[in-house]
């Protein structure tokens, strides 16, 4: 077996090169081949690759779709984040065990399934869901999912799990061949920059008639922002990286749509997969790079032989390759690379990180990535939306983009929209709409709250529904989850809580140690333990958190805490009791042992988390 192995193994790195920088790609294939990634795996990989051996265990174990132990044939990822937990996940979860006859974490004796919780899958529309595999399965209930399992167990091995799962195909390109997927697009409201039409080509013919000068120039003159939340403008990010020295520059879309209740970069790739190439052609031109990565997410698996055919047919129209629309000497070519299960990725550096095949860790900034990212090279790292806007803009020209929205904040805005209301879905809104105007359309009736920008953005209340989506009022990647008259917003604070303490990489202590106090002290306050002088340490804490972590996920993650402190005070307040005795509570100043660290590094807050960075 281990001479089986290693042959196996040695099969895979040449069939990606030999590339140590394809680490990732050959370590999912291996688990894909064997259901698990164990010590002679590790051993005959670095082997091949020529690398230490303990870099190789490393990657294998920061991804959670790697796994150490062996799995199942079938692994049902069961998604619970918030929007699924709201459905019903928690009695999906408990139906599984039940029929499979084992806890979550654990194996059947069969070898059959193994089954887990994962974080967002990109679904919070079609709640409750889970992967089978790379198959996505949405509106899943308790008798439906013990009668999948069911009708695997009836099947042999080799049926395509595919077809047996789905049966009834989603709309749109969901249908495809190469696709044949259940899910539905949900797309509620399509506007007219990433839903109207385009002819593949129509921006790129119009920006290789330009310099790059020029074309970066369009999009400056568009006041294009940055579509992950932070809204740094696109141009200057272009400009930058056009003018950073080195003789390779790259440019990398950030499809890690990881952010719980985020799903609107499924449905671009899904519908408008030319617009999202073209965009990444168009900027590759304009900063001078011949090379670009899309970074797509596990999750979203089971489009990639879609995506990749999609790549093909513009390579064959001359659209991408070599010689761009036949003009001799202008190069540039996409691959996919594939991530592996870490939220952390979603921002940039770590983004990096894994595409060079390493863990996922952020990287130290400066020097930023326009400075020195992929490979020590020059690199512009966008999202989605953001390079579809792009190749809108030069279509159609920086005049007619900048008329929609408003003037801080140009253009539409995707949004993802989910929770309680009757419409979940896609909807496409000219910046500055006002949130009353988004809830009727989504079909919310008098919501309680609204998550904007998922775990790292914050909960808001009724006091602040008269406030609109923008840059320069409520800023948004683009999740809206709504939250009824019945939910409880601490609940929902530590729900999302315990999502950051699980997807911290735990590189730095504030982020590690800080996240489990914030919700063991939240949770304290939930049972009704709580004092007066619990609310000043949650708030003294999540700022200390905040400004002394290392990269944007733990710049963010106390707030879900810190909104609710601010916007549902009351509710804290109601919990509490009086202090007994002097009021003193032990605990761990966090604050005060951060304080020389924080200044020393000159940390500062930033707010925008891990699928905000671009």
């Amino acid at each position: 077996m281990e001479r089986f192995k290693e042959a196996a193994v040695a099969a895979i790195c040449d069939g990606l090169g030999g590339d140590r920088g394809r680490l990732l790609d050959v370590l999912l294939e291996v688990q894909r081949q064997f259901g698990q990634i164990d010590g002679e795996s590790i051993d005959a990989v670095a082997a091949a690759l020529g690398v230490a051996r303990v870099d190789v265990e490393g990657v294998a174990t920061f991804y959670s779709f790697l796994s150490s132990e062996p799995t199942g044939r079938v692994v049902i990822r069961l998604c619970d984040d918030v929007p699924d937990q709201m459905m019903g996940a928690d009695q999906v979860a408990e139906a599984l065990e039940e029929e499979l006859g084992i806890g979550v974490g654990e194996t059947t004796a069969d070898s059959e399934f193994t089954l887990l919780r994962t974080s967002c899958i990109g679904l919070s529309d079609q709640a409750p869901a889970a992967l089978f595999n790379d198959v996505p399965v949405p509106n899943l209930g308790p008798s439906s999912s013990r009668r999948l399992v069911r009708e695997i167990r009836a099947h042999p091995r080799e049926v395509d799990l595919g077809k047996l799962l789905v049966r009834e195909y989603g709309d749109g390109a969901n249908s495809h061949d190469l696709v044949r997927s259940a899910v539905k697009n949900n797309l509620r409201r399509p506007g007219e920059v990433i839903f109207a039409p385009m002819a593949p080509g129509a921006a790129l013919t119009k920006a290789l008639a330009m310099s790059p000068a020029e074309v970066i120039r369009e999009v400056k003159t568009a006041r294009l922002r940055g579509r992950g939340g932070a809204g740094f403008p696109t141009g200057m990010k272009w400009e930058f990286t056009r003018a950073a020295e080195g003789a390779e520059r790259y440019l990398v879309c950030n499809a890690d749509e990881g952010e719980p209740g985020t799903f609107k970069d499924r449905v671009i790739l899904t519908e408008r997969p030319d617009l999202l190439f073209e965009g990444m052609t168009v900027g590759g031109y304009a900063i001078g790079a011949r090379q670009g990565i899309l970074y797509l997410r596990a999750e979203y698996a089971y489009l990639r032989r879609y995506l990749e055919h999609v790549l093909a047919r513009r390579r064959e129209q001359g659209l991408l390759g070599q010689s761009l629309c036949g003009r001799a000497g202008i190069d540039f070519d996409i691959r996919i690379q594939m991530g592996a299960g870490a939220y952390v990725c979603g921002e940039e550096t770590a983004l990096l990180s894994s595409c060079e095949g390493l863990r996922g860790d952020p990287k130290n900034r400066p020097p930023f990535p326009a400075q020195r990212g992929y490979l020590g090279r020059p690199t512009s790292v966008n999202n989605v939306e953001t390079l579809c806007c792009a190749a809108r803009i030069l279509e159609l020209g920086p005049g007619w983009f900048a008329s929609l929205g408003s003037r801080q904040s140009t253009g539409t805005k995707l949004l993802s929209i989910s929770g309680d209301c009757t419409r979940r879905g896609v909807y496409e809104v000219h910046f500055g709409t006002p949130l009353a105007e988004i809830f009727a359309l989504c079909g919310a009736d008098e919501p309680l709250a609204v998550q904007v920008g998922g775990p790292s953005g914050q909960l808001i209340g009724a006091a602040d529904f008269g406030r609109s989506v923008c840059f320069d009022d409520l800023a948004t990647g683009g999740a809206l989850v709504l939250f009824a008259a019945w939910r409880d917003p601490l609940e929902i604070a530590s729900r999302y809580m315990s999502f950051f303490v699980h997807e911290s990489c735990g590189f730095c202590t504030p982020c590690r140690v800080g996240n489990v106090l914030l919700k063991e002290r939240l949770d304290r306050i939930r049972a009704g333990l709580g004092e007066p002088a619990d609310l000043d340490y949650l708030r003294e804490l999540g700022e200390s958190v905040k400004t002394a972590s290392r990269c944007g996920l733990g710049q963010t993650s106390p707030n879900p805490v810190l909104s609710t402190l601010a916007n549902f005070r009351p509710a804290y307040e109601r919990l509490l009791r009086q202090p007994s005795g002097d009021g003193a509570q032990p605990g761990f100043d966090l604050a005060a042992k951060l304080a020389t660290a924080s200044a020393l590094a000159g940390r500062r807050s930033v707010h925008v988390g891990p699928q905000g960075e671009s």
